[in-house]
């Protein structure tokens, strides 16, 4: 196959995982003798462009809920007709466990784009996954520096792999391997893009620590985050892309913890209550008792976030909030992804 000339790299960041793999990538495809432009989604304010043909087409977002988020997503759909060959690649949760890399779920991720993609006129040649350092710190804690070194020098070793077949025109479906579990997980994507990530747009306040000085507000790639006077607010826009909470120059972004466990302990009893006392109490239906559940969570939690919002303003509440969060403590840590200078040194 013909050796490609350029290469046009679009990507999604919060926390800079993707970024790197964009970088990564160009800096492979300029040692190559291939041209290569880098443009950030978030940043694009008007319609895009199709690349020259010929030009190969690479997009690398990271991955929410076992699906591109929906910037990412809404990038593609808008994405105008064209002919091109193009390469989808995506970073997942990754964590260390020794000298092995625990693989993340790509979900409906590059099943839904590139169907998306083909129906445009677009061919897909590649999907491959990177396992980059975990961001998801409302759910663990960061990861230490010694992982985040490990982490990118394997993902950086194994793009290098990859490029010699891509940059030389040849398909690359690393992707495949992961076929069955992706497809099992695909019901969880869904969910996630229909209920998931309003809730988890919920899951981000700022303590009493914030001298709202409106650095996220700034830097929110998708808008999300309003000005409310005294502190931000986090609107359904939020991707929970982390950025925000890793990059608070305070680290007085947190997750509402306490919040959620309010929220879910309350709904679950509001639910059975409901179902016993309005429907029936035998029924066996788990779809209907989940619809009912979610529909009262999200009706609480729109409420009494609401409710925490003002709470915050009073300076002992916001402290007794804050310590229901486990992102309060400095054990938890921020993550942040590290530039190549970092790693390197000590491959």
């Amino acid at each position: 196959m013909d050796k490609l000339g350029k290469a046009h790299v679009f990507y999604f960041s919060g926390t800079g995982n993707a970024r790197r793999v964009a970088m990564w990538f160009s800096g492979f495809a300029v040692n190559s003798g291939i041209e290569c432009q880098l443009t950030d989604i978030s940043k694009i304010n008007s319609k895009t462009q199709v690349p020259e043909h010929g030009t190969l087409i690479v997009i690398i977002s990271p991955v929410h809920g076992f699906n591109y988020p929906r910037i990412t997503l809404d990038f593609i759909r808008r994405f105008p007709k064209g002919e091109n060959k193009v390469v989808l690649m995506n970073t997942r949760a990754g964590l260390r466990i020794g000298r092995f890399i625990t693989p993340g779920l790509t979900g409906i991720s590059f099943m839904l784009s590139a169907f998306i993609l083909k129906k445009k006129g677009y061919h897909i040649t590649g999907q491959i996954p990177f396992d980059m350092p975990s961001n998801w710190i409302s759910i663990h804690p960061a990861l230490n520096g010694k992982s985040v070194k490990f982490l990118h020098q394997k993902n950086y070793a194994r793009l290098e792999k990859h490029c010699q077949k891509i940059l030389s025109g040849k398909p690359d479906f690393a992707s495949d391997k992961d076929i069955v579990q992706d497809i099992l997980i695909s019901p969880v994507a869904l969910a996630y893009y229909l209920v998931g990530r309003f809730a988890l747009a919920k899951s981000f306040y700022a303590s009493p620590d914030c001298d709202n000085c409106g650095s996220c507000i700034k830097q929110c790639p998708v808008k999300a985050i309003r000005d409310t006077g005294s502190r931000p607010f986090w609107t359904y826009k939020c991707e929970s892309c982390m950025k925000c909470m890793n990059e608070c120059p305070k680290k007085a972004i947190e997750t509402a913890h306490g919040l959620f466990l309010t929220v879910s302990l309350t709904a679950s009893f509001a639910s059975s209550c409901f179902i016993h006392h309005f429907i029936s109490s035998n029924i066996q239906s788990g779809f209907i008792r989940s619809a009912i559940f979610t529909s009262i969570f999200m009706l609480l939690l729109f409420a009494l976030y609401r409710l925490q919002h003002l709470f915050l303003k009073t300076k002992w509440i916001g402290k007794l909030i804050s310590y229901s969060s486990l992102t309060h403590y400095k054990f938890w840590g921020r993550y942040r992804s590290i530039p190549d200078n970092k790693w390197k040194d000590n491959k």
